[in-house]
This record gives structure tokens, sequence and C-alpha cells, in this order.
């Protein structure tokens, strides 16, 4: 899909007409709903949770701490 066609679709009154549509201030068929959501798909990211993990040959490198030290610039043993 063009970068043109993306600016026109985010541009539209699409997620407007969705929102209408589950507020109940306006009909919409199924495939306009269904039509809704795949342009929107094509514009919006998808915000699904994502799970990053290793295996037992390859673990992932993982910190076990952070910590936040106040120090004294004028001590420098602190």
């Amino acid at each position: 899909m063009s970068d043109e066609h993306r600016v026109k679709i985010q541009n539209s009154n699409i997620l407007s007409a969705l929102i209408a549509h589950a507020c109940g201030e306006r009909e919409m068929s199924a495939t306009q709903v269904s039509a809704g959501l795949g342009l929107l798909k094509k514009v919006m990211p998808d915000l699904a949770a994502t799970q990053i993990s290793g295996d037992d040959e390859n673990p992932l490198n993982v910190i076990h701490k952070i910590a936040r030290v106040i120090t004294n610039p004028g001590n420098p043993d602190s």
C-alpha cells in the first residue's frame, strides 16, 4: 500500500464511524465494520503483547537488578 493511500485512510473518518457504531449512534453492516477494521489495521500498529524469551541453549541476557545510588561528589568514597 502506498504512503498516499495510508495518509488518505488516516485522514478519513473510519475510526470515528466505528466508534459511533460501537456507541450505538450509527448503523453499519457487518461488511462495513469488517472493511473499516481491515483499513485501520493497515495504518495503525498492532498493540498485541509480545514476549521475548530464549531457550536452554540460547538464554537471553536478563537484568536481575537495577539500582539507583546517590553519591556525594565532594566525597570520593561515597
